[in-house]
């Protein structure tokens, strides 16, 4: 597998804690192995449940991003060929935890992946993907954002995976590219409302913002002593947010630990180069919550906010020195109370399935619910990396047998379905929705005869 020279990941967690749900985002310089999810440097939650401590949360759905990924020729028309290495990555580490690849956005070194546990994918709708490229006036993709805008639970989320210019005299450049990036996330022609009105904001990457003033020798002696606070007031992004009032709505945790920037590779000494780059806090995690209606008069009290969400952790991990960057992760606590607490579609496999007979599937819509011709319904083994890793499937329309009372019926054909003992999943796919809006609870199949009858017909694909 190929593996880009520098890398970073991020991971949006959710957990819920009976009506709210708890947020993680960890976020790194390069890979995760598959014993840092295990650690929870990868894992998020939001199932209703009460848990009796942090460690007993279970990672239920996040996101991954990388910046200044492996961006050759080569390298870009590959992963246009096949799954990107680091997808195929990531889905072999977190499938075993019932992960689901849901969505991904790549430009050039930038890639965002979003993942859930299969439970929630109902009530994730994926509304848009975009690039931002802000290299050369726009038209290159080495410097700028990716973006996916969903709605989770009824609420609107926009992530943002960023990467700024570089170097300590191009702080104006990095603050012009920030604002571009967030002024070409518009949604025209969509039923999506201003990213400024989305109910969370979740803006991380290598910003690149830098120490001011201050000396080489005086930053790192400021490090050795742990005096971050005398070289918080010279940071470029901390002294922007004083006199930028949007950029002031975007908060960050306190900077307690010592700048990411720049280390000798596989050691944890800054920069010994002929450069000799100042250290800097140049890996960042900001967010932003929907501006609150101000009461009016001011002494009505206003209904309590229905999101809300706080930070637990704001830390970085000297351990890691594959990078010249070291690894920053950032923990957060979200309540929320759910809009949408029943899926469009309800799914339910009819009677006992079995590999040599012909099986029904049952599924009631909700009322506001349009189907289209190009819904189709998937048969998975639990433990799905992504969307298209179905077994088998069915076109909702060509296979439909009885439709009464907002109740349908389709066939499935399960001659062509491998005899295994694994426990499988029905998931109907919306395409107008571009979304999973039902999924059955997970059954077995009881062996029987295998019939040859592979299919012939074009597979749905994302």
């Amino acid at each position: 597998m190929e593996e880009p020279k520098r890398g970073g990941n991020f991971l949006l967690q959710e957990q819920s804690e009976e009506e709210g749900l708890v947020v993680q985002c960890p976020c790194s310089h390069y890979q995760h192995t598959c014993g840092d999810v295990e650690r929870g440097l990868c894992s998020t939650s939001s199932r209703p449940r009460r848990s009796s401590s942090a460690e007993q949360r279970q990672p239920e759905s996040g996101h991954v991003c990388h910046w200044e990924m492996n961006c050759g020729i080569m390298s870009l028309l590959s992963d246009t060929a096949f799954e990107d290495p680091w997808s195929s990555f990531f889905m072999d580490v977190l499938s075993p935890l019932s992960f689901v690849k849901v969505s991904s956005i790549r430009m050039q070194g930038l890639l965002l992946l979003f993942f859930a546990k299969h439970q929630h994918l109902p009530f994730v709708q994926i509304l848009s993907t975009k690039s931002t490229p802000t290299g050369l006036f726009g038209y290159w993709g080495n410097k700028g954002g990716v973006t996916i805008c969903l709605k989770l639970y009824g609420y609107y989320v926009s992530i943002i995976n960023c990467h700024l210019p570089p170097h300590m005299a191009n702080n104006d450049q990095r603050l012009e590219h920030f604002d571009r990036i967030l002024e070409m996330q518009n949604f025209e022609g969509q039923d999506i409302p201003n990213i400024l009105e989305h109910d969370f904001i979740l803006w991380f990457g290598d910003m690149n913002f830098r120490i001011d003033d201050f000396g080489l020798h005086f930053v790192r002696e400021s490090i050795k002593n742990r005096c971050y606070s005398d070289l918080w007031e010279k940071d470029q992004l901390s002294i922007a947010k004083r006199h930028d009032p949007l950029l002031r709505e975007f908060q960050e945790g306190p900077l307690l630990f010592p700048p990411t920037y720049k280390f000798d590779k596989n050691s944890n000494n800054y920069d010994t180069s002929e450069k000799k780059r100042k250290p800097a806090w140049t890996d960042r995690i900001l967010w932003r919550l929907k501006r609150q209606p101000q009461a009016n008069p001011p002494t009505q009290r206003l209904p309590a906010p229905h999101f809300c969400l706080s930070l637990r952790s704001y830390v970085s991990h000297m351990m890691y020195c594959i990078s010249d960057h070291k690894p920053v992760t950032s923990t957060f606590d979200l309540e929320l109370k759910p809009l949408a607490s029943a899926p469009l579609i309800t799914l339910i496999p009819e009677g006992l399935w079995t590999m040599e007979n012909d099986m029904l599937v049952s599924y009631s819509l909700t009322p506001d619910f349009l189907s289209s011709p190009w819904d189709w319904i998937g048969l998975y083994k639990v433990g799905l990396r992504h969307i298209n890793d179905y077994v088998s499937y069915v076109w909702v329309r060509d296979n439909q047998v009885s439709f009464s009372d907002g109740l349908s019926q389709v066939y499935f054909n399960t001659s062509n379905i491998p005899e295994t003992e694994d426990q499988f999943l029905l998931c109907y796919y919306s395409n107008s929705l571009h979304s999973v809006v039902g999924i059955s609870k997970p059954f077995k199949i009881q062996p029987g005869s295998l019939a040859e009858d592979p299919l012939g017909e074009a597979q749905p694909h994302l």
